[in-house]
């Protein structure tokens, strides 16, 4: 049963174009695993967040309690930047002499707002909980940013990983050279401040060697436990949000190329709001009419994948009553679901 695979996995990511209900869908499912009793957290990555509007309740950076068995977390992108910069100054002023300090700040304050810097930051604390959350709770579910920054979010740790095997592999050439030198050095002189990076004895260089390669190989690690865990469809699912309009079937087609791109399960595929086809009146029917043409480009573009139909409510979602009702009307969908 599609609901079951949804919800026994261990990670689920929910996106889409923004606007399509991405988080009411994320949001529901999460009520519907923490009403079977399984501990859930859902988190969101967008930087306009709406979780805490939905569930009516105030939800910053550390986990919220919003329901039985089922907590909130809402990532703030600005204070997690901030937070990765003044670690990685922390980092790099116990490896440098005391004189490069300033530079450091300078040069780390100017990486703060460069194309990227927000979303690495962001998705260092996204590794985090998908590597740590298993410890903690049966579920994660992430709310995620729009189909493109999650497009970004994902192909960040190859290009991370890649980087910091780069890194790693100049440090092995760093210290031969660094011992070869030694050899060569004639007078026998222990290194001074002088230096950028020199310390006073080589115990402390190779101190400060073992520290760098340390901190490489932890981020590394974390990133490729990352990697692994979204491609494996017995962990990580991504069900896709859209409804039957053209803007979102066209960044839903771009987000599956990229997806099986990156080898990612995509669990399914949640048509939201579809409009109830007894309406009448002219406006209503030319609306009915166009959502027809759209729902079998759907089928056409998104073969293969299990389509979730969803019409739209009565009411806006939110707050606990209009949440239970959505994940009755998922649970109902998604049991009758179909591949397209």
């Amino acid at each position: 049963m599609l609901l079951t695979r949804l919800l026994d996995r261990r990670i689920l990511f929910v996106g889409g174009k923004g606007g399509v209900g991405k988080t009411s869908i994320a949001s529901s499912l999460a009520l519907l695993a923490a009403n079977t009793g399984r501990r859930v957290l859902i988190v969101s990555t967008d930087p306009a967040h709406s979780l805490g509007d939905i569930f009516e309740k105030s939800i910053g950076d550390r986990e919220v309690s919003l329901s039985k068995n089922l907590w909130g977390l809402e990532i703030d992108s600005e204070r997690e930047a901030d937070r990765h910069i003044a670690a990685v100054k922390q980092n790099m002023k116990t490896l440098v002499a005391p004189k490069m300090y300033a530079e450091i700040d300078r040069q780390l304050d100017l990486a703060r707002y460069s194309p990227g810097a927000v979303e690495a930051a962001v998705l260092e604390r996204v590794a985090d909980l998908m590597c740590a959350g298993d410890e903690h709770y049966d579920l994660v579910i992430f709310d995620t940013a729009p189909t493109g920054h999650t497009v970004r979010l994902l192909s960040l740790p190859d290009i991370i990983t890649a980087w910091t095997e780069g890194m790693l592999n100049h440090r092995d050439r760093s210290r031969r050279l660094g011992k070869l030198l030694d050899v060569l050095q004639k007078d026998g002189k222990e290194t001074s401040d002088h230096g950028m990076m020199d310390f006073v004895n080589d115990q402390s260089k190779n101190q400060r060697n073992e520290e760098i390669s340390k901190i490489l190989q932890n981020r590394r690690d974390k990133f490729q436990k990352a990697r692994e865990a979204l491609t494996d469809p017995e962990i990580v699912g991504f069900l896709l949000v859209l409804n039957p309009e053209r803007l979102p079937i066209l960044e839903s087609i771009k987000a599956v190329d990229v997806l099986r791109k990156f080898q990612i399960d995509i669990s399914g595929l949640v048509i939201n709001r579809i409009l109830p086809s007894e309406l009448t009146g002219d406006f209503l029917m030319d609306r009915l009419k166009q959502q027809s043409h759209y729902m079998n480009e759907i089928s056409r573009s998104f073969a293969g994948i299990q389509s979730i139909p969803i019409q739209l409510l009565e009411r806006d979602v939110y707050g606990t009553e209009m949440l239970e009702k959505l994940g009755h009307v998922l649970s109902e969908a998604i049991s009758s679901s179909e591949i397209l």
